[in-house]
C-alpha cells in the first residue's frame, strides 16, 4: 500500500526531457544564471509572463531571445521608447481604397513569444495597450476582438538604475507578470568563462546554431500535464497564508492580490514537474514566493527610507509562517 502511494501518477518523462534540452541549449551560450534560466522555463511551462530586471549587459535580452529560439514558435521583439504609440504594439486599421473599407493590420504583439525590451521606457498610454492581451490573451480594436495564438508569453526587460526617460510600471500591469526575475552580475569565474567563450566563438555563430527543441504542441502538452499536478489542501492554505500576511504586514503599504496566490500555486507546480515530481512540496512554494511576490507588494515610505527591500519582507513572512509537513 505504501509503495502505491509513492508511485508516480503522472508520466513526466517528456516534460523532463524537454526541460533538460532547453537548459542545455541556453547553457551553451549563457554562462551561469542558472536560476534565471530555470525561472524562464518555469514561466513558459506555467503559462505566465516574466519581467527581467537588471543593469545593462547582464544578458537579459539574450536570455529571452534564446528561450524563444528554443521553441518552434513565432517570435516578435518590440523596443519600447517614449514616443511609442499603442497602435505600434497592437496594430491599426488602414483604409483600403480597392475595397473602400478599413483593413486591420496586426501589430508585433501577435506572436507566440513577445520580447518587450526596456518596457519602462514607454508612457502609460502605451503600457495600457498590454493590459488586456497579457491577462485575457486577446485584444480589442475598433470593436473587434482578436484572440492570441497559444502559447502566448510576454518577456519584458527593464533597467532598475537608469531613471531618465523611464516610467514606473502601473501596479495593475506588474500584477500580470508571473515572475519578476532580478538578473545579477556574474561572479568572477563566470565572467572569465564569458570572456573565454566570446574569444573562442562568435556570439552570432552560436545563436545561429541554436535549434528549436520544443514544438508548440509539446509546450501545450507540458502545460496540460502541469495543470493536473497534485497540490495538498494544506499547501494551498500555506500559499493563502503567505499572501494574506502581505496584506497585514506593517512594513507594506500594498499587499499581494489573489492573482499572486494563483501564480504561486501554478509556479510551484511547474518547479515540481521540473524536478521530476508530480506533487508540490513546501520547498517549491518557498522557491517561487519571492519572484512571484516581489513586484506585487509595496513598502511603506518609512521602511523604504530605512533601506528595507520587498525581498527582505517576503523572507520575514516565510520565516514567520509555519511550514506544513
Amino acid at each position: 500500500m505504501e509503495a502505491e502511494m509513492f508511485n508516480k501518477r503522472t508520466d513526466l518523462t517528456q516534460l523532463n526531457t524537454a526541460v533538460e534540452q532547453i537548459r542545455e541549449t541556453l547553457g551553451k551560450i549563457i554562462v551561469g544564471q542558472k536560476d534565471t534560466i530555470d525561472f524562464l522555463i518555469a514561466g513558459l511551462l506555467a503559462d505566465g509572463h516574466i519581467l527581467l530586471e537588471g543593469v545593462p549587459g547582464v544578458a537579459k535580452t539574450l536570455s529571452a531571445k534564446l528561450v524563444a529560439k528554443s521553441i518552434d514558435a513565432s517570435f516578435s521583439r518590440i523596443q519600447f521608447t517614449p514616443d511609442l504609440m499603442p497602435s505600434d504594439v497592437l496594430g491599426t486599421s488602414v483604409f483600403d481604397p480597392r475595397n473602400a473599407a478599413f483593413e486591420y493590420r496586426k501589430g508585433p504583439i501577435f506572436g507566440h513569444i513577445i520580447l518587450v525590451d526596456e518596457i519602462n521606457r514607454a508612457p502609460a498610454k502605451t503600457q495600457s495597450a498590454l493590459f488586456e492581451v497579457m491577462e485575457e490573451r486577446q485584444i480589442t480594436v475598433d470593436g473587434h476582438t482578436y484572440l492570441m495564438d497559444e502559447p502566448f508569453m510576454v518577456l519584458a526587460t527593464q533597467n532598475p538604475i537608469e531613471q531618465e526617460g523611464t516610467y514606473r510600471l502601473p501596479e495593475a500591469q506588474l500584477d500580470r507578470f508571473l515572475f519578476k526575475i532580478e538578473v545579477k552580475y556574474p561572479s568572477l569565474e563566470e565572467e572569465t568563462a564569458i570572456l573565454l567563450n566570446q574569444h573562442q566563438h562568435r556570439l552570432d555563430d552560436s545563436l545561429k546554431a541554436v535549434q528549436p527543441v520544443l514544438s508548440i504542441d509539446q509546450v501545450k502538452s507540458c502545460r496540460a500535464i502541469i495543470k493536473g499536478l497534485h497540490v495538498e489542501p494544506k499547501l494551498i492554505e500555506y500559499v493563502a497564508k503567505i499572501t494574506h500576511e502581505t496584506r497585514n504586514n506593517k512594513s507594506l503599504y500594498l499587499g499581494a492580490s489573489p492573482r499572486a496566490s494563483l501564480a504561486m500555486v501554478n509556479a510551484a507546480k511547474a518547479f515540481a514537474a521540473m524536478q521530476g515530481r508530480d506533487f508540490v512540496t513546501p520547498e517549491d512554494i518557498i522557491k517561487v514566493a519571492t519572484p512571484v511576490l516581489t513586484h506585487r507588494i509595496m513598502l511603506t515610505p518609512d521602511k523604504e527610507m530605512e533601506g528595507l527591500t520587498t525581498n527582505d519582507v517576503i523572507a520575514q513572512i516565510i520565516q514567520k509562517i509555519e511550514i506544513p509537513r
